[in-house]
């Protein structure tokens, strides 16, 4: 079977716990889509089963999120996740009230009279984590208990005659020791899924795809040295060979060396890339600008000047390719509608439409972390797969205030002390993303025998698996206190380096 063929839908009632859940069926190799609860499930060719997410939103509320999912409920396995259960339990005839107890964090789930399929395998008193402040008082008629914890009667429940479950708990996170079998015991034993969701079936079919969609036409992708756009261009590369054209733009905002090393990288992959040095024209439209939302704009625009520029010499061109992933998708089509603009996309609004072209996607049914995957599957060289996230605006938003070559050429020293010292103390790896900051003040210090005054940078480290969530990476003290002294010593101009341990939420990774 067509490995499109076969999927899960998730129904998503805006919980943070959303896109954890499609990763962890992801890792099982089962196909799923996020769905907005507000869009009726349909009935569709290879539809095996339904997972209902969890809310903030509680059922008893006026305005609760109530998803039409008759076409399913009773025909297909339906799987009901925290305020899921709850609506299952609520709006068929149960009850659901605000809880005396409420129970947030690790609790032990007992497993009730006769076994249920969806814990096969899993030992009763397992850990599970529960993040609730409602809790389930009364099943409909024709649910039964199948667990329970010290503080939750109704822990877990299905419903008799039909392959429907709940549970008030989040088998998708760690903290639940079995969760991942519990999981699996519904998407394999339980809706029959076949586990053929890897990253070799994705390559194979996706390369037959765009060799369908694309035939003889010619494609345009900007590529940007990160892991994204790369594994886009291999896999063009392999579908339609010599009609792809690859353009990296060297705007005068890389990280140091990186336009040379980059462009090396990419010829010895055999990609049919053109660079183009427009270091000048962005540097010279981004003197004076210090608002963050100003300078992408400045950046953007001159983009597209440039890509437009440059596609055009590609004789009969039909089709733009862009790196956008999962993640991106799903915010265009979120709960409440397109998220808040926080930042504008590095991906350029308007290219296609400004040059009549149409747009490919190759790998917007993948997560970061499936990117890579896919990246290893195709043999890309592990430099590129294991690099860090970079900004589409680059540097330019990591200096806080204007823009000149000179901070840049600043930053881009302090940065490769930064990002060469992690990979020579073997902490490059553990880290998500990395980046030194140019703030815009000066402090006093003292160098031999005179008083200084100069600029202050800013080291941030985190750790996270897609970007939507960061801790800050606790890197040892030693190796601080050397890229610390590194930096003083090396780059004319920093007196003073500092170190961010802010957590996103509520500080973004970036600075700007």
């Amino acid at each position: 079977m067509s490995v499109s063929e076969e999927k899960v839908i998730i129904l998503d009632f805006g919980s943070q716990y959303t896109q954890l859940i499609a990763r962890r069926v992801r890792e099982l190799n089962v196909y799923c889509e996020i769905q907005p609860y507000n869009i009726p499930v349909a009935v569709t060719p290879g539809l095996k089963g339904v997972i209902l997410s969890g809310s903030p939103s509680s059922v008893r509320d006026e305005k609760a999120p109530v998803p039409d999912i008759s076409e399913v409920k009773g025909k297909f396995p339906v799987l009901g996740i925290c305020y899921g259960a709850q609506y299952l339990a609520h709006f068929f005839g149960g009850e659901v009230a605000l809880s005396n107890s409420r129970e947030y964090g690790r609790a032990s789930l007992e497993i009730s009279g006769a076994k249920s399929r969806l814990f096969a395998g899993v030992s009763s008193g397992s850990q599970v984590w529960m993040s609730h402040g409602d809790t389930i008082a009364r099943l409909p008629s024709g649910y039964f208990v199948t667990g329970n914890t010290k503080d939750v009667a109704i822990g877990a429940f299905e419903v008799e005659g039909e392959d429907t479950f709940g549970i008030q708990f989040h088998p998708e996170v760690y903290h639940s020791t079995e969760g991942l079998k519990i999981l699996r015991n519904f998407l394999v034993d339980i809706c029959g899924c076949s586990q053929n969701w890897t990253p070799e079936s994705f390559i194979n079919e996706t390369i037959n795809t765009l060799k369908h969609t694309l035939g003889s036409d010619k494609v345009v992708l900007g590529l940007s040295g990160g892991v994204d756009s790369s594994v886009a261009a291999v896999l063009l590369h392999r579908a339609i060979g010599s009609n792809l054209t690859c353009i990296f733009v060297d705007n005068g905002l890389l990280r140091k060396d990186e336009y040379r090393k980059v462009l090396a990288s990419y010829q010895h992959m055999g990609l049919n890339v053109h660079g183009v040095d427009a270091a000048s024209l962005f540097l010279d439209d981004l003197k004076n600008i210090t608002e963050p939302e100003a300078k992408r704009k400045s950046i953007g625009r001159n983009f597209i000047q440039v890509f437009e520029s440059e596609a055009h010499q590609v004789k009969d061109v039909k089709w733009l390719a862009q790196g956008t992933i999962y993640p991106d998708v799903i915010e265009s089509v979120s709960v409440n509608g397109p998220s808040a603009t926080i930042k504008s996309h590095h991906n350029v609004g308007g290219l296609p439409e400004k040059m009549h072209l149409k747009v490919v996607e190759p790998l917007k049914l993948l997560f970061k972390d499936e990117v890579r995957r896919v990246g290893k599957a195709l043999s890309i060289d592990p430099i590129i797969l294991n690099r860090h996230p970079f900004p589409g605006p680059g540097l330019a938003i990591r200096i806080l205030g204007d823009v000149t070559a000179e901070k840049v050429k600043l930053l881009q020293d302090v940065d490769d002390i930064f990002i060469q010292g992690l990979k020579d103390h073997n902490l490059y790896d553990s880290v998500w993303q990395a980046a030194a900051i140019l703030l815009p003040i000066q402090s006093v210090g003292v160098m031999g025998d005179e008083r200084t005054y100069e600029n202050v940078v800013a080291l941030r480290a985190v750790t996270s698996t897609d970007g939507m969530t960061a801790d800050w990476s606790h890197l040892p003290y030693e190796f601080l206190g050397y890229i610390s002294n590194r930096i003083i010593n090396k780059v004319k101009g920093v007196n003073r380096v500092v170190y961010d341990i802010s957590s996103k939420p509520p500080a973004t990774i970036e600075w700007e």
